[in-house]
């Protein structure tokens, strides 16, 4: 897996190329392409927010239509596109009709992304700008600088990268993301683009893409917030000469997940003013859906964070969020540790707190990563759900950010 956006490439075919066409003010590179060397199965997760930017609803129409055929992803940051009515749609399908001038192809054959302000319409003349850059300097060593150019308030790209053997040969999974802010997904995510050099339908390529964000995005937040715009793209190329069948399916998706579970975590320790990543493990539950209920319930706590950033084991804050996360429990029943296992502090015990050293549970919490583990002592089902703390200047940046 790469430790480096430096080190980081796509997968076997395809390239990908970035440019500053000056939608961000830094004058940063602000538009990128991801190019598949020939048409490729893709599938898509999206935001389930009413409020859906006009490049999910053109991704959503186009992955109906054909889902064998895609050619490119065209992505931009600096302006979300969302809440921009019916010039947005026009604007959204212009974007993909002049990328597929510039590569040659099909509009239909081209997804589009975009991050940023939200209510703010597009420049078209800089995006045609900065579309004819890129497509003309498509490669595959420009995939660090793509990741670069989805950033916002991200303080570093985010990349990750799997291999796994499947029909006898080496598949690989490379992927990148971002997201710092606004992250609450539900069946969808902030910003990623992943590509596999594996062979696999467009169905099962949908399954496997649903299963691995169900374990891994969609267990991250930051700020409770869930974005206009989230979306997670997958592309097959099938560059590898290894085809994915019902067989190999099961490997395939885990070897996804793991790639998608490593995004999900750099985007959470990247969170808006963050300065520990946070993993929220819950034990016990009757099912899997109440362990991620209660898990997410504790993340979404601006008390639990903020107890968390100030290394204060205020155990009471993650009790009272868990019992409000709407999963069944039995508050007689709650254990919680500070501290990952073999060095935790237990806090809580049969619901009531237990003989601990208040500056040991505190140190656990000035760690990094924190670890935090609530045992419901209803069953065997567990979950865990990544976040990170609450600082002052997460405020910082949300209260001027367009300002």
């Amino acid at each position: 897996m790469p430790h480096t956006v430096d080190d980081f490439g796509l997968a076997r075919g395809f390239c990908a190329a970035a440019t500053a066409c000056g939608l961000k003010a830094s004058g940063a590179p602000d538009l990128a392409l991801v190019v598949a060397d020939a048409p490729c199965s893709a599938a898509g997760t999206f935001t389930t927010n009413r409020v859906k930017a006009a490049p999910v609803l053109h991704d959503q129409e186009v992955l109906e239509r054909n889902p064998g055929g895609i050619r490119a992803v065209v992505a931009n940051a600096g302006c979300a596109n969302a809440c921009t009515g019916e010039r947005g749609m026009a604007d959204a399908r212009a974007m993909a009709a002049l990328t597929a001038q510039a590569l040659g192809c099909a509009a239909d054959q081209v997804l589009v992304l975009s991050t940023g302000v939200i209510g703010v319409p597009l420049d078209m003349e800089k995006i045609a700008r900065g579309i004819a850059a890129a497509g003309a300097s498509v490669a595959p060593e420009g995939a660090p600088l793509a990741a670069r150019a989805i950033m916002t308030t991200d303080t570093r790209p985010k990349v990750a990268g799997v291999e796994v053997w499947l029909g006898g040969g080496e598949v690989r999974i490379r992927g990148f993301a971002k997201g710092a802010g606004m992250i609450h997904p539900d069946m969808a995510t902030m910003l990623a683009v992943v590509t596999t050099d594996a062979a696999v339908a467009p169905l099962l390529l949908q399954w496997a893409l649903r299963e691995a964000v169900g374990r891994s995005f969609n267990r991250v937040s930051v700020d409770g917030d869930m974005s206009t715009n989230d979306t997670v793209l997958l592309l097959a190329s099938g560059a590898a000469g290894a085809r994915v069948g019902d067989a190999d399916l099961p490997a395939f998706t885990a070897a996804l997940t793991e790639a998608c579970t490593s995004l999900a975590k750099q985007i959470a320790r990247d969170g808006e003013g963050a300065t520990r990543l946070v993993e929220i493990t819950v034990t016990g539950a009757r099912d899997k859906r109440e362990a991620h209920q209660v898990a997410d319930s504790i993340a979404r706590s601006p008390l639990v964070k903020s107890a968390v950033h100030g290394g204060d084991p205020n155990w009471g804050r993650v009790l009272a969020a868990a019992g409000c996360g709407g999963a069944e429990l039995d508050p007689g029943k709650l254990a919680l540790w500070f501290g990952a296992p073999g060095q935790a502090v237990q806090v809580v015990a049969e619901g009531r707190r237990a003989a601990y050293e208040e500056q040991a549970a505190a140190a656990l919490l000035r760690r990094d990563p924190v670890a935090v583990l609530l045992d419901l002592g209803l069953g065997s089902a567990e979950a865990t759900v990544w976040t990170c703390d609450l600082s002052a200047e997460y405020v910082a940046i949300n209260a001027h950010y367009t300002t």
